[in-house]
């Protein structure tokens, strides 16, 4: 060999040697555990036998949960650039609220949202107990021997995640890839939270975990379910007092089928530029379908605000609110 190419392949060993020593820095945290799926969409089902040799990143996800949607930037991202260095990406779907264990609910979901790798339905909670995971959205990366080699709960360090991903591509013999953090392009809901400005923490509505309730209030023939707040009469109104860039609120109509008509204020005002996707400048929206509908983002300067929605029909069904 050329003293150039000498050195070139020394250069290239002594990269390979670094990442493989940081990746044995990963401890083993134990064997991955069998997707035993209720089903599977996008995706027939993937066991022990398909997955040997690939490197695994197992997402925890429920499709309402804005925790989960602000991380699918990279989920998207990751999955696509490293799909052909022996990356496979499984979203496992665990449901948080009961309308989220219908099939068509989350292949719903899964279409708007975009995700196109494979979804292991876990509506039995069989593979959360397996990991004995508790939270959304969670992350484990499993190396090419199936063994868990490191895990991450909630938002963030997503530089930190792509190096360990990195790291065990390159102990199973995948290094042809840019090193380089993958662009992203988070828009809507996805985008990452006003971390600075955020001081209203989630709030569930339904009589089973009910709480802050200094914080917001209901008007109007309201009965109080487990998972929600469901509104017999039309009319009916919901006040919250926040502090927040983005407010979002979890509901679905009453009947599937037969969409509500609601409006919003902000301190008494339509929210003109402040109206988030789901409702347009004067504050109207519909609810269609049992989702996450996000309703506020303010252009700033952040402040105490007080939100109000009224139902113009009956029969809707509240479960939490989040911010952003």
């Amino acid at each position: 060999m050329k003293a150039k190419q000498l050195v070139r392949v020394a250069v290239l060993m002594s990269l390979l040697t670094a990442s493989l020593g940081l990746a044995a820095k990963q401890p083993v945290e134990g064997p991955m555990p069998v997707l035993h799926a209720d089903a599977w969409l996008n995706s027939p089902p993937l066991g022990p036998a398909d997955l040997r040799g690939k490197v695994v990143l197992v997402d925890f996800w429920t499709y309402t949960c804005i925790n989960w949607r602000r991380t699918m930037p990279w989920l998207r991202a990751w999955a696509q650039k490293y799909k052909d260095q022996g990356l496979v990406v499984v979203g496992v779907h665990t449901p948080e609220f009961s309308f989220e264990k219908d099939l068509g609910n989350i292949r719903r979901a899964a279409q708007e949202q975009q995700v196109d790798y494979p979804i292991a339905v876990d509506s039995h909670f069989t593979i959360w107990n397996a990991f004995d995971n508790h939270y959304w959205p969670a992350v484990y990366l499993v190396d090419a021997q199936g063994r868990i080699r490191h895990h991450q709960f909630g938002e963030g360090d997503y530089d930190q995640l792509e190096l360990v991903l990195q790291q065990l591509l390159a102990e199973a013999g995948h290094t042809a890839f840019d090193r380089a953090t993958v662009p992203l392009d988070a828009k809507g809901a996805e985008v990452a939270a006003d971390w600075k400005n955020l001081r209203t923490p989630e709030t569930y509505l339904g009589s089973a975990r009910a709480e802050r309730s200094k914080d917001w209030a209901l008007d109007g023939d309201w009965r109080q379910r487990t998972e929600a707040a469901v509104l017999s009469k039309a009319g009916g109104k919901i006040t919250y007092r926040f502090h927040a860039r983005d407010v979002h609120l979890v509901m679905g109509p009453g009947t599937r089928g037969t969409p509500v008509r609601f409006r919003v204020r902000i301190d008494g005002q339509p929210p003109a530029a402040a109206h988030g996707g789901d409702i347009d400048d004067t504050g109207l929206g519909t609810v269609d379908q049992p989702r996450m509908y996000q309703l506020i983002r303010q252009p700033g300067p952040i402040t105490d605000r007080q939100l109000e929605i009224e139902f113009l029909d009956p029969g809707v069904a509240l479960y939490s609110f989040t911010f952003g």
